[in-house]
């Protein structure tokens, strides 16, 4: 532990001209006491520390002092390849080591580029998770990401439904969708679409990792793969279609309110637009419900031509708003039926 400790205090050194007892008792997260204690040790091993009493006082290297201790080990090598995404790197407990990482790259850098960094950090952010939720963490992703890095075989259980569900995993890969997290591993038993699959971590009730490792498929490519199963999923849960006209104005809009996939698809093959420039495309939805609460968004720029029941509850929707801003009215004055107030 204090080991590791010295060697962060000196490539810390090393990384920065000087730095003062309280900096690197906040960075080593020890007392300045513990800091002064150590860089005495550091001194008495050979290690050039130089202390500057007074106000502007601090530590730093001597004689363009510098450390071997700068070589990466594979972890770290891993982590540093995820630094641009710190939530997710937090979230499976890697910030340690991406941190160490960051540390030894900047202590092996000249001088003029060892604010790189901090000047990267100030200029580009990724923000995964959708606006307007919270999405947590998974209390079991850091030991299904420990798994991952070591290729170990996991025992899981998985919630499915009001039931659960044991599966011997080989777990490939971790995939971070709009803030939440997804296991895609290799089960026991092959299944008819294949050996590989995809978990969402949340559900997961247990996970057990043994001391036994798997040899990876060579051929996997983890990007390929969510992309295929990613648009298998979207084409497997539009079961309904429907019909409707778009004006110019909807079929720009189109892609913004529904499956955008789906939307290109309609509208690449939709025939000529009529003489009013409104074209008619069948679309592929989840449900009646959600198309009409998808469609909403297009306002006065689509119309529903079926299935016959959707088309009636536009209308019926058209008839009340018309009932609340029709007739030039002040102040709504409609019952929800859009019959006149207090009758």
């Amino acid at each position: 532990m204090r080991a590791a400790r010295l060697i962060k205090m000196v490539l810390l050194l090393q990384s920065r001209p000087a730095m003062t007892a309280a900096e690197l008792a906040r960075e080593l997260e020890v007392s300045e006491r513990t800091v002064t204690r150590d860089a005495q040790a550091l001194s008495e091993a050979g290690v050039p520390v130089y202390a500057e009493r007074g106000r502007a006082g601090g530590y730093r290297l001597i004689g363009g002092y510098r450390t071997r201790l700068t070589g990466l080990a594979r972890g770290e090598a891993e982590a540093l390849f995820l630094s641009g995404v710190p939530g997710a790197l937090r979230e499976m407990g890697l910030e340690d080591a991406a941190s160490a990482a960051r540390l030894k790259v900047s202590a092996a850098l000249l001088p003029s580029l060892r604010d790189a960094s901090r000047t990267a950090a100030q200029r580009f952010h990724l923000d995964a998770p959708n606006w307007f939720r919270d999405p947590g963490t998974p209390e079991l992703l850091p030991a299904v990401a420990d798994a991952v890095w070591d290729d170990r075989r996991i025992t899981a259980r998985y919630r499915r439904g009001e039931d659960e569900v044991v599966r011997e995993l080989e777990p490939y890969g971790l995939v971070l969708k709009a803030g939440v997290w997804y296991l895609c591993a290799k089960a026991a038993r092959a299944a008819e679409e294949g050996p590989f699959r995809v978990y969402r971590i949340d559900r997961l009730a247990a996970v057990e990792a043994g001391e036994e490792r798997f040899e990876r498929d060579g051929d996997f490519d983890l990007p390929a793969f969510w992309t295929e199963r990613a648009e298998q999923f979207a084409r497997s849960i539009l079961r309904v279609e429907v019909v409707v006209r778009l004006s110019p104005e909807g079929a720009r809009r189109l892609k913004h309110v529904v499956d955008a996939l789906s939307a290109r698809e309609a509208l690449q093959s939709a025939e000529a637009p009529d003489a009013d420039g409104w074209v008619t495309v069948t679309l592929p939805v989840e449900s009646e419900e959600i198309a009409h609460t998808q469609l909403r968004g297009l306002g006065a720029e689509v119309e529903v031509l079926a299935p016959e029941a959707l088309r009636a509850r536009f209308a019926r929707e058209a008839r009340r708003l018309a009932g609340m801003y029709g007739d030039g009215a002040n102040g709504g004055g409609v019952r929800g039926d859009g019959g006149p107030a207090g009758t």
